[in-house]
């Protein structure tokens, strides 16, 4: 029952207009991938080809400074001592809570001071600050279950915390690292409000606005062909859980503890 919604998605995808409003099965009563090619193709001068090229020119750099940025703030909340660290983590934990569209007119000045309007740097260059506190939050909790013996042992060894990071902490971190790869993608393949806020040129739209400019580009709406484009821009998303599905089941067995 959970997965239907996914199959019937599929098999509109292969159906006319009419069938789609008309049949509530999802095996289609002939297999078309005309919907997949004009979807492809779109109504503006790009195909979706632009548009996924687009998208993973935001994706990738993210998740690359999300990860670098979140491990190093967890590193420092969950091992190092200072002064007033427990407050801090207190009120990084808080802004989890706080709703990010109270967020977005400062933000949209204070880019629009910056000249960044109308290019990728709004959606990638806050996640270099470890803005993402959930991110942090889940790090932290990962490295407070892992026992300090192995940093003690490299401590000893000579081991400098930058050493102590990376060649012992990191890969203790992978599973979670991996998770916040996976969901980083997702969310952010997804996000339709930032690329709608900051993009105002067509030629720079990820997937995300490209299939709502092409659910409103006419009166009537080609059904068959959005559907054949949502389903392909899925892909990504499923391929890229499934590949890292056994890292969940690594976190969760092991507890970040190898060997």
């Amino acid at each position: 029952m959970m997965l239907y919604p996914i199959l019937w998605l599929v098999g509109a995808s292969f159906k006319s207009n009419a069938e789609i409003f008309s049949e509530i099965g999802f095996w289609p009563s002939r297999f078309d991938i005309a919907a997949y090619v004009k979807g492809w193709k779109t109504s503006s001068e790009y195909t979706f080809a632009t548009y996924f090229l687009n998208s993973f020119l935001i994706v990738v750099p993210r998740i690359v400074v999300t990860v670098i940025s979140c491990v190093l703030v967890a590193y420092a909340f969950a091992r190092w001592e200072f002064p007033g660290r427990k407050f801090l983590f207190s009120v990084m934990v808080t802004t989890i809570m706080l709703p990010h569209i109270i967020l977005r007119i400062p933000q949209y000045l204070m880019f629009k001071e910056f000249g960044w309007l109308d290019g990728y740097l709004p959606l990638i260059v806050p996640s270099a600050f470890a803005t993402d506190t959930f991110f942090v939050f889940m790090l932290v909790q990962f490295l407070r279950a892992i026992p300090r013996d192995m940093e003690e042992a490299a401590i000893i060894d000579g081991c400098n915390p930058l050493q102590l990071l990376l060649y012992v902490i990191v890969p203790l971190l992978k599973p979670a690292i991996v998770s916040v790869i996976v969901f980083q993608f997702i969310w952010t393949m997804n996000d339709f409000m930032g690329p709608l806020i900051y993009l105002s040129s067509v030629e720079k739209y990820p997937v995300s606005l490209a299939l709502k400019m092409t659910m409103g580009a006419t009166e009537e709406v080609e059904w068959a062909s959005a559907i054949a484009i949502s389903v392909v821009a899925l892909i990504p998303s499923v391929a890229v859980f499934f590949a890292a599905q056994k890292h969940f089941i690594e976190g969760a067995t092991s507890s970040g503890i190898k060997g």
